[in-house]
Parts: structure tokens; sequence; C-alpha cells
């Protein structure tokens, strides 16, 4: 756990920096071509940065140990981050159809065009390889500030390909007026991308329950390793950054000693404990006579 944290940390640190480099070299390719297109990829890395600053933070933060004012921990922390990187996503795209609103007046080609593409192609390919380094290791370790960061860096991959693209077209054209569209379309394309974020971290916020899949396992388990007692009901679960949340009412008969219902639960920690990682599991022990008849029947 602690080399994973220490592991998750360096991504997190290593984040901020790639985003400084790239957003040095897209705006450098803005500078050599004047192309408000391309003004508008380099503004969206000003978020990136922002966003790998945030996500470093909480990422930080998470890893705390739960204490008496937090006493489930500060997992948490991830998901404001989250919600935080979507916002930036969101004034970042405002940002750029103010630019190209302003540039449809008065619309101009860009100039040098080799040069431009081939530094922002560089920032891209850079982009997209750590991208995927980040979805990958913030799936591995269910870390909701790098998953927003990866996705983000994402759709700022594939807008950048989009405005090369085009940015292309307009070179072989000569049609100015294509400069500022691209630079509306990838706005367009950054807010469908922060409004993604916000859902997704508002749903972590509200204690959404886990997958309909992982729910299944969940109850199975309970279901075959609770031998003994007589049904289980209310199982409830709830996601809070990496950390798994269980709490269900264990039905046992009334004349059962304390130690042997305490050996049952046990039992279904146990089991739930080598199928769900970074589990926190709560089961309250009731009498026959609180049956609802509608749980979990145990086999």
């Amino acid at each position: 756990m602690i080399v994973s944290n220490r592991k998750t940390l360096a991504i997190a640190a290593t984040s901020l920096l790639i985003g400084l480099i790239v957003l040095g070299l897209k705006f450098l390719a803005f500078s050599v071509t004047g192309s408000i297109a391309l003004y508008s990829d380099a503004l969206e890395s000003v978020v990136n940065v922002v966003t790998a600053l945030v996500a470093l933070g909480a990422v930080r933060l998470a890893q705390r140990p739960a204490d008496a004012a937090l006493p489930y921990g500060y997992h948490k922390a991830e998901y404001f981050s989250a919600v935080l990187v979507g916002v930036m996503i969101v004034i970042a795209a405002i940002l750029i159809l103010r630019e190209a609103a302003m540039s449809f007046m008065a619309p101009t080609l860009p100039t040098a065009p080799a040069q431009g593409l081939a530094i922002s192609l560089a920032a891209t390919a850079i982009n997209a390889v750590w991208a995927l380094v980040l979805r990958r290791h913030g799936r591995a370790v269910r870390s909701p500030a790098l998953e927003a960061d990866g996705k983000h860096l994402m759709t700022d991959v594939v807008s950048t390909i989009g405005v090369l693209a085009g940015l292309g077209l307009v070179y072989l054209t000569g049609w100015a007026i294509l400069d500022p569209i691209l630079a509306t379309l990838v706005a367009l394309n950054i807010l469908w991308s922060g409004w993604g974020v916000i859902r997704e971290s508002v749903g972590g916020l509200m204690d959404v329950a886990v997958p309909a899949e992982q729910q299944k396992t969940i109850r199975d388990i309970i279901a075959t390793s609770a031998e003994g007692a007589i049904e289980a009901h209310d199982i409830r679960t709830r996601q809070a950054g990496k950390l798994i949340f269980i709490d269900f009412h264990l039905v046992v008969a009334g004349t059962m000693s304390v130690d042997d219902a305490h050996a049952i639960c046990d039992r279904i920690e146990a089991q739930l404990r080598r199928a769900v990682d970074d589990v926190q599991i709560t089961i309250h022990v009731e009498p026959e006579n609180k049956a609802k008849h509608a749980g979990i029947v145990v086999v």
C-alpha cells in the first residue's frame, strides 16, 4: 500500500512537470503561427497545469490516515479536486469562445505553418502517452483525481488533432475564417469534457453505490459465507475515492451466543475482503424477530 501511494504521488507530480512542458510547447506553436485555434489549444494546456496541481494536492490529502476530525478518512478530497478540474475546464472553454468571437470579426491567416504544426504535434504526442499512463494508474488505484486528469488530457489530444487537421485545411484553402471556427469547435468539445468530469465527481460526493456487477458479487459472498445465520437485509454500498463501504443487517437465531454470531461476521468479512480491495465493513446483528424476509436468504 505504501509503495502504491508513493507511486501515485510520483505520477501526480510528474503530471505537473509534463503539463508545464506541454504548455510551453503549445504557446510556442501559437507565437510562431498567430493561429487563434492554436491559442485556444494552448489555453487549454493552462487548465492542464492547474488540473495537475490540484490533483497532486488532492492525492496527497486523500492519503492522510483517518483521524478524530474525519474518522472515515480523507478519500473524498479527490472528488472535490475533480469537481474543481471540471469547473476549470468550463472556464477555459468560455475564454476560448471569447477569443474565437473576436477573431470572427477580423480573421487572419496563420503564419509559419510547418513549424507551428510540428511543435504542436510533439506536444500532443507527449500528452497522449501520459494520458494513457494516468488513466491506467487511476483506474488501478481508484483515484478520481488521476482519472479526471487523464480523461481531460485525452480530450486535449483529440481536440488538438482536430485543430491540426483543420489548420492544414486552412493553409491549403486560404480560408482564414476556418481558424476561429476550429477554436469554437475546440471550446465546445472542452465544455462537454468538463461537464462529464463534474457529473462523475458529483456522483462520488453523493455516496454513489458500487457498480451493479460488484453489488452482485458482494451479495453472493454474503449469501454463501453466512452459514448459521438466517438472512441479511438492508445491504448498502458506497464509494469514497478508493475506499468502498459495505453495511448490512445480519439476522441470527435469538438463542445464538454472541461468540457464534461474531464468528459468522468474521467469516463474512474475511470473504468480502478477499474479493473487494480497500473495503470497510459494518454488520449489525439482529435476532430472528427482526427478519424482513426481503433480503438475502442464507444458503
